[in-house]
């Protein structure tokens, strides 16, 4: 594909809002039983939801996932073109406030890394480039973490 050709499918996959590049994203969810639900991507994937009864993950660990999903990825993507970390884990907790006047929301949210990279120096290059790699995902690139900050108004709709 030519470059011109390139410029023209991106612009045909994504459209601009007030000078924003925007990517529709979908999920669905389909009842399993009373209070469990398979969500389901786009691209096939399946997750179970519930209410933390049993396995399954509560839509706010869910949340917890994703914000610690998200800049892991990010983070991941940056260090590891240094070097491959010895231990890689993300750690994202939260309290849960159930609050009259303002809703039941969480607070006091905190990611946590916890990355090892060995010995040398490519992992010094690695750890090295960590605090500016976790500072772009959480300032610009992980788009759930942004969405929470920004605090992204959510529409609902009955059909």
């Amino acid at each position: 594909m030519r470059p011109l050709e390139v410029g023209a499918a991106l612009r045909a996959a994504c459209d601009m809002v007030d000078g924003m590049t925007t990517d529709h994203r979908s999920v669905r969810l389909e009842r399993i039983e009373n209070s469990r639900y398979t969500a389901i991507n786009e691209r096939g994937g399946t997750i179970t939801i519930g209410t933390g009864a049993g396995t399954d993950f509560t839509p706010v660990e869910l949340l917890l996932v994703s914000i610690g999903g998200c800049t892991a990825v990010d983070v991941d993507i940056l260090t590891s073109r240094r070097a491959e970390p010895d231990s890689f884990e993300i750690v994202v907790d939260a309290e849960k406030v159930r609050d009259q006047a303002a809703g039941n929301h969480l607070a006091d949210l905190q990611v946590t890394f916890r990355i090892r990279f060995p010995a040398g120096e490519q992992g010094d290059k690695a750890r090295d480039l960590l605090p500016d790699a976790v500072r772009k995902s959480h300032d610009r690139l992980c788009t759930v973490s942004r969405t929470v900050e920004l605090g992204t108004p959510i529409a609902t709709l009955i059909e």
